[in-house]
């Protein structure tokens, strides 16, 4: 167990894929800035793996003071036991009171080796942190420790929890859910080179013989425009209307959970608390009621259409244009009229 710290830095995993620095570890900076603020301490972000230098200086300009550089060869490509083990012995030196990580495939195998190596709780698929003082029910009160909110249930109830004394506090973060602020390219920052032992062959019981990529066919997160479909489209037929209304705006095509659980489409496409999280420039929801889960998920888009037969439905309560009506009339006349001005 690593002795409790209330000093200590609030630390981000920084993620590298293919050559590239992953979106959600800035994204994880930046709310990494906000959380050490409140506190009065400093951000620190660990990056590994090999001749990844290049990748310090976009850190600190997302509010990072000091980048833990771990290069070594052996590095080079993600396995769990090495990887774990840098940041294990880093934790230990350092004492860091928070460890966030992207809740990425990568993220998601590596949290939890490191929480279970150092005893410290851990809270999977968070989409929003905070700092508050927390009191138990015995009156005793816990200054500034970090709330680690996320769905729970199916996403029918969103749970805060805490960590009293199992620290460092660590979290993975849904991709998407914190906002990215605008990077600092003349921020000053610290990159820290450190060592770690790596000659325990037991680390690389797993060998890495071929690795094959696959291009992601769809980017709900990096779409400007997304036309998604709920339980409302009626079936998966029907969703070939969506499809035609995303080809016309040269947008992406999503959906909601009760869609995707209806079998009218992958589970991909699936945007809310227990998918994607988006900021679109335009997002219109067809046949979408809008439960606070799927709202969780996209409210935050600059423009939101809404079409439904339910002039009750939530999703009115927060779009910017309604329109009351059958998906199966509006959606041709939507690309007609579109067609028409263009």
């Amino acid at each position: 167990m690593i002795e409790k710290n209330t000093q200590g830095e609030v630390w981000v995993y920084a993620e590298i894929q293919d050559e590239t620095l992953q979106e959600v570890s800035l994204e994880l900076c930046c709310k990494a800035r906000q959380l050490a603020d409140k506190l009065g301490v400093q951000v620190g972000a660990v990056l590994p793996g090999s001749n990844i230098e290049k990748f310090a200086q976009p850190l600190i300009s997302y509010g990072v003071d000091h980048v833990y550089l771990v290069d070594d060869s052996s590095l080079a490509d993600f396995r769990t036991d090495p990887y774990a083990h840098v940041l294990v012995e880093l934790i230990k030196k350092y004492r860091p009171q928070i460890v966030l990580y992207g809740a990425t495939h990568q993220g998601r195998d590596l949290a939890p080796r490191v929480a279970s190596t150092t005893r410290s709780g851990m809270t999977a698929d968070c989409t929003d942190l905070d700092i508050s003082d927390v009191t138990e029910k015995s009156g005793v009160v816990h200054k500034n420790l970090l709330l680690q909110i996320r769905p729970a249930f199916g996403g029918n109830i969103v749970a805060t929890i805490v960590n009293y004394d199992q620290w460092p506090q660590m979290a993975t973060v849904r991709e998407g859910v914190m906002p990215m602020r605008p990077s600092d390219p003349n921020r000053n920052g610290n990159i820290v080179r450190e060592t770690v032992e790596l000659t325990d062959q037991t680390l690389f019981a797993v060998e890495v013989i071929k690795r094959e990529i696959k291009k992601q066919k769809l980017n709900l997160k990096g779409a400007r425009i997304i036309v998604a479909g709920g339980a409302g489209v009626g079936s998966k037929e029907n969703f070939e209307l969506i499809f035609n209304l995303a080809r016309t705006f040269g947008g992406a095509v999503g959906a909601s959970r009760a869609a995707v659980d209806s079998g009218f489409i992958g589970h991909e496409h699936q945007i809310g608390q227990t998918g994607t999280t988006v900021r679109p420039a335009l997002y219109i929801a067809c046949g979408i009621s809008g439960a606070i889960q799927h709202r969780a998920g996209m409210e935050d888009s600059a423009k939101i259409i809404a079409v439904n037969t339910d002039r009750e439905a939530p999703i009115f309560s927060i779009a910017h244009y309604g329109i009351v009506g059958d998906l199966k009339q509006v959606i041709p006349i939507m690309i007609k009229a579109f067609k028409e001005r263009v």
